[in-house]
């Protein structure tokens, strides 16, 4: 059988994972992980809706965004809330053909299924599971119309892994990562794409809070003893997280579908 010959050109690909004329929401983008893959998309060509809890967070975004010449919009937007999802959601569309959407918003918790009181467990329920469920939901419909999409969410390792006092925290993340899988296979006949990524530690601002609160006069040594529960010794940085997140969003990535993607400096596989 002759081999089949594949043009320069399409070997190298597209290097540069271009998000041009496509619109991308982003939810929990007014911080930490979501303003980093914000940022990401805006500076690969994407026209990037920053929803957040609060409104001054998603601003922010939008004017770094807005600063490198990026087009961005904010809404206020409670992912627990299923009208408001909606009703934000349909604003977004109306714009502009919605495209992609990253599931970010999410909350963490500590404790194990005992010292987990029930207010704090429908909580995380509410935020990490519903949140996600409500943003799919009100993305599905119009992405069918525009032929197709992707759909991207941020899971965890604490969703594969059994990690020490994060009860309802991997509940929510395992969850995460089913409904990924499922909304893979369901939307597959309307071309939309749909993948997690599980992170280990990630270095945002609400590590470094936490360290503040939990650990005063101690935060130094206890983000190295953080740092070090990842084979690599480190944690990852938002900004990596994105790369991984601009890839799978992007076409690139067109046969990538119902995937979780660990980016976790080898904690997963190379502990022991």
């Amino acid at each position: 059988m002759e081999e089949r010959r594949i043009p320069l050109s399409q070997a190298e690909g597209n290097t540069s994972l271009r998000l041009d004329r496509k619109v991308a929401v982003v939810t929990g983008g007014g911080s930490g992980i979501g303003r980093a893959i914000a940022l990401k998309f805006a500076a690969h060509g994407a026209a990037v809706r920053v929803l957040d809890l609060n409104l001054a967070d998603a601003e922010e975004t939008c004017q770094q965004i807005a600063a490198a010449d990026g087009n961005a919009a904010a809404y206020a937007c409670d992912v627990t809330d299923r009208k408001q999802v909606k009703d934000t959601f349909a604003e977004v569309a109306a714009k502009g053909p919605l495209s992609i959407l990253v599931n970010n918003a999410g909350i963490s918790h500590i404790g194990t299924v005992e010292s987990t009181t029930e207010e704090d467990f429908d909580r995380v329920f509410r935020v990490n599971v519903k949140g996600f469920y409500n943003c799919m939901a009100a993305a599905i419909p119009p992405m069918k119309v525009n032929g197709g999409g992707v759909i991207l969410n941020l899971a965890s390792v604490a969703g594969s892994v059994g990690l020490a006092e994060r009860f309802a925290y991997s509940m929510s993340k395992g969850a995460a990562i089913a409904m990924t899988y499922s909304v893979a296979r369901d939307c597959l006949a309307a071309k939309i794409r749909c993948n997690s990524i599980s992170p280990a530690r990630v270095h945002t601002p609400f590590v470094d809070n936490y360290l503040r609160k939990a650990y005063p006069g101690r935060e130094a040594e206890m983000f190295d003893t953080l740092s070090k529960t990842q084979p690599m010794g480190r944690m990852a940085e938002p900004g990596e997280v994105a790369s991984l997140a601009l890839f799978l969003c992007s076409d690139e990535a067109s046969f990538i579908t119902g995937v979780d993607y660990p980016i976790d400096g080898g904690f997963c596989n190379l502990h022991g």
